[in-house]
This record gives structure tokens, sequence and C-alpha cells, in this order.
């Protein structure tokens, strides 16, 4: 089983290669969260944007020489692709990744930017990680497994000693868990530091195999799902990290889709945090009550990653100011004669709102015909400005209908 004397080997091992990332206090969420102090440790700051670069690493510096030579080969859902791929290249090791179908573009991009041959398989990590397997056979390459490698697990490790030197009265850290590689490696280092440490772990609700083999008391799989947490969408956890979990970790929570979104526009508009959803979960448990121990108690949350595809993380933000009413869609029916349109301009400017998209329909409306309809997407500043606005646009005697987001 991992022990504190394999992560401090990591450590010394991996040197000053790997960079010592920020441990940032946050002076807004610690109330919100009912902490005593909160900090983030800040693993999206890596040159790949993710913490797996210290496991992937460690193994990588372990090879021998004709391993090296025949070269490595992975499976990974992105950010353990990366670490694999920046590395083996600075390294001179000849690097082949099996990355799923539905892998955001941004990680396939990365990845190949970093001289990695990307082979997309499968429609899930799992199918991704056998398509790897038959390969690694037939080429006998070293297999860099993203997590089930004490290797891995303790360079994962290495987080746990810099939060001890960097926040050395900290009482409870929360990590994301997929494969349990992150967890099990920082848990081993903190707890066999000093054991007085909670390690609370946190998955997406959509795929806890981790949690569902730890409620069982064995290893499980559980069925695949979509999750915006991709980088830890894993339907069986390794049968080297749930041990190690087993007698470190604390509890093991989860989150929603809605909540793990929330939590990544929270980051980013409020700490200037850009983080990924496996990134995003450990935030999302804290600030929706689902570690109640937490509560005054100084809290380390670890941000494994920030590889997020810019796509997502448009239709996150925009649904984030749809919820927060900062966003409002609206049906208008008006008396359709001179002055109307401008009429409605005016009120939403004095209402101090923003005309974001507007179509003013005549011909294909439903009302009677001696009315306009427009349709009206607008900014405002929060959901008190959009039912005044509501209110003062009722007032000029208009049908006005705000449509629902989803």
């Amino acid at each position: 089983m991992l022990s504190l004397k394999d992560i401090k080997a990591a450590q010394k091992r991996l040197g000053d290669v790997i960079c010592l990332t920020p441990c940032a206090k946050s002076d807004h969420y610690f109330k919100l969260a009912g902490v005593s102090a909160l900090y983030f440790k800040l693993e999206n700051l890596h040159r790949t944007g993710s913490f797996k670069e210290r496991g992937a690493l460690n193994k990588m510096l372990t090879l021998t020489e004709e391993e090296r030579q025949k070269g490595v080969i992975t499976a990974s859902a992105g950010n353990h692709a990366q670490g694999v791929a920046y590395h083996a290249h600075r390294l001179g090791i000849d690097a082949t990744i099996v990355m799923p179908e539905r892998t955001p573009l941004i990680k396939i991009t990365s990845t190949l930017s970093y001289g990695a041959k990307v082979i997309q398989s499968g429609s899930n990590f799992d199918e991704a990680f056998a398509t790897a397997l038959g390969i690694q056979k037939e080429d006998q390459r070293a297999f860099i497994h993203p997590f089930n490698d004490p290797l891995v697990m303790a360079g994962q490790g290495t987080i746990g000693l810099e939060l001890l030197d960097q926040i050395p009265d900290v009482e409870m850290v929360i990590c994301s868990v997929g494969g349990g590689g992150l967890i099990s490696g920082v848990a081993c280092a903190l707890k066999e530091s000093n054991p007085r440490i909670q390690v609370v772990g946190v998955q997406a609700s959509a795929l806890a195999g981790m949690k569902a083999s730890l409620d069982a008391g064995k290893l499980v799989e559980v069925e695949s799902r979509n999750t915006i947490a991709d980088g830890i969408a894993v339907k069986r956890p390794g049968d080297n990290t749930f041990p190690v979990i087993q007698k470190y970790v604390d509890d093991m929570v989860t989150v929603d889709e809605e909540e793990i979104a929330n939590a990544i526009l929270l980051l980013l508009e409020r700490e200037k945090c850009v983080v990924e959803g496996a990134g995003a979960v450990t935030f999302a448990a804290l600030i929706n009550g689902k570690i109640p121990q937490a509560v005054g108690k100084k809290a380390a949350i670890v941000l494994s990653g920030g590889n997020i595809d810019v796509n997502l993380l448009s239709r996150i933000i925009e649904r984030g100011l749809v919820k927060d009413g900062r966003l409002v869609r609206m049906m208008v029916n008006m008396p359709d004669r001179p002055g109307s349109l401008a009429r409605f301009s005016a009120i939403v400017a004095e209402a101090g709102a923003n005309v974001h998209e507007i179509y003013h329909n005549r011909a294909f409306s439903t009302g009677p015909l001696s009315e306009s309809q427009v349709e009206v997407t607008l900014e405002t500043r929060g959901r008190h400005d959009a039912e005044e606005l509501l209110k003062r646009l009722r007032q000029q005697g208009w049908d006005v209908r705000e449509e629902e987001g989803h």
C-alpha cells in the first residue's frame, strides 16, 4: 500500500520541475461556506492546466532506458493525457494517448500540441482504456495509468506535502474523486503526517463509482452517464486507490450538474479562477452544504484543473446569468402604432437595462392585428431590477410575459 515514504520520494524526484502551486486565501466565500478560513490550492495553474503532471512525471522518471526507448501509452479524458504528452516530449519519450470520442476539443488539441499521437476511441474513459491496453500489448510500451498506479498516486500526494507547508494548521482538505489517484495520495500524505486532518472526497452524482464502492465495501462499477465533470467520469475505481481511500478518507459526497455549473461560474466571477467541472466539484460541495462537518474549520479545497471547453464555459455563464436574473428574455405585445417601440426602449433605458437581442414581429404575431409583438433579451443588474422592469412595462397596459430559463 502507498506510504508517506513513497510520497516524499516522489517529491524529491520531481524536484523543481513541477511548480509549487499557490494556495490562495478566499476573503469572500469563507463566510458563505461557514468555515473559519478557506484556501484554494490552485492546481489549475500547472503548465498543462492540471495536477496530473505530478503523477505522470513521477512514473516516467522511474522508467528504464529500454522502456523509454519503446515509448509510453495511456488512456485519458484529457488532463492526464496532457501531463504525459508534455513531460514525455520534454524527456524525449514517444507517447501515444487514447482519448474518449467525447473529449473536449481543447484537451485534444493541447495534447497534440505537446507532440503526442492521439487516438480517439470509445464513448468514455473505460472504453478508451480498453483500446489503450490492446495497443500496449502489441507495441510493448510502458503504460502510464491515470490513477491506479502507486507511483502516480505518490506523485499526486505531493500536493498534500505542499499543503502542510503552506497551511500548517489546516483542519480539512477537500479533493475531487474519479478513479481515486489524487485523493489517495493527498490523504496518505496528510493523515500520516497529522491524523487529525479530515479529508473529504467529492464526486459528480452522475458517475459516483467511488462512493458506490465505499458504500458497498467493495469495488463496484456504475453505469456510464454524461457529466460536465468529464475529468472524473470513471465507472470503476482503481484496486490500488480503493484500499488507501478506505483507510484515510473520512467522507465521500456528491454534487449534481447544476451545482457544478454554478460553482464554475462563482469561481470565475469572484475568485477569477478558470476551473473545469472536475475541479469545481469540491467548491460546489462546500457552498451547497454537502460537508456540514466543515463548519468552523480551516479548510483547503483542491481546484484540480482548469481545462474547460470555451463553448461549455459560455453556456454555463449564460445559464448562470439567467438564473440570477441578469439575463432576461420576454415577450411584449404592444399597440402597433408609431412611438410604441420607442416608448419601450425608453422604459428599458430608464430601468438601467441593456438590449442584448431584439426581434420586432408584426406579420407573424398571433395577437390582434392592432398589436405587434417584441421578443427581447435584456441584460439587467439582477432579479430585483428585472422584476421592476416587468412591472413598469405592464403599467403601460401591455401584455408582458417573461420566458423561463432552462
